[in-house]
């Protein structure tokens, strides 16, 4: 029970630092803040972290296989490289068909900010592998076992560092809502620049 504390914290680390850099879950996150106000941002914030708490519970099961068998690595890394570069495309083309108008936060279902949270956050496969490798890790320095308690405590923290960092674009976007027009126009491209990252540093990571 000593080592709970430092599994939390350790965990709690990872999650929101791996979460933090500008990616497709905390930019969109800024973008629905500042489209739609900050309720649905924190929505959407919920329904990432709800996902990111799935995919650790997944993570958490594979884990003990991941060293024996790596074919399971490679065929998720592979649906990732397909599903970024789909992303790429279709963000790319959103932008140019995006209309300019004046900037005003719309009111929004926020069933739909949770959803679009969920489903974002599921098709970001790489946090599979990154959870099973960071509870490897943790599992070989006596950090954390297999006990229902660890398990839990370690998907609880994944979730909650995950929802700090959306909380912090959503936040931060949202108290700067008279500078963020240009934000708002090119929000597509960038997520579209960001989806052929993802796409390179996946294909990097499936072929090296």
């Amino acid at each position: 029970m000593q080592q709970l504390p430092i599994l939390f914290v350790f965990t709690f680390g990872a999650a929101f630092f791996a979460s933090l850099p500008p990616g497709l879950l905390n930019l969109n996150a800024a973008k629905i803040s500042v489209e739609k106000g900050k309720a649905n941002g924190l929505i959407f914030a919920l329904g990432v972290a709800l996902a990111v708490m799935l995919q650790t519970y997944v993570a958490v099961r594979i884990a003990k296989l991941i060293s024996r068998n790596q074919h399971i690595v490679e065929l998720l890394l592979q649906t990732a490289l397909l599903v970024f570069f789909v992303l790429a495309i279709f963000f790319f083309i959103k932008g140019r068909k995006q209309v300019k108008k004046p900037f005003i936060i719309v009111e929004a279902k926020k069933r739909n900010s949770f959803s679009k949270g969920v489903f974002l956050a599921l098709i970001n496969l790489l946090a599979i592998p990154y959870y099973s490798g960071l509870n490897t890790v943790f599992h070989s320095q006596g950090i954390m076992t297999y006990r229902i308690v660890d398990e839990v405590l370690f998907i609880l923290a994944a979730g909650s560092g995950t929802f700090l960092a959306m909380y912090v674009y959503v936040i931060y976007f949202n108290k700067w809502e008279h500078k963020t027009k240009s934000f708002t126009k090119n929000s597509n491209y960038i997520l579209s620049g960001l989806m052929v990252l993802l796409f390179v540093i996946t294909a990097f990571r499936l072929f090296n």
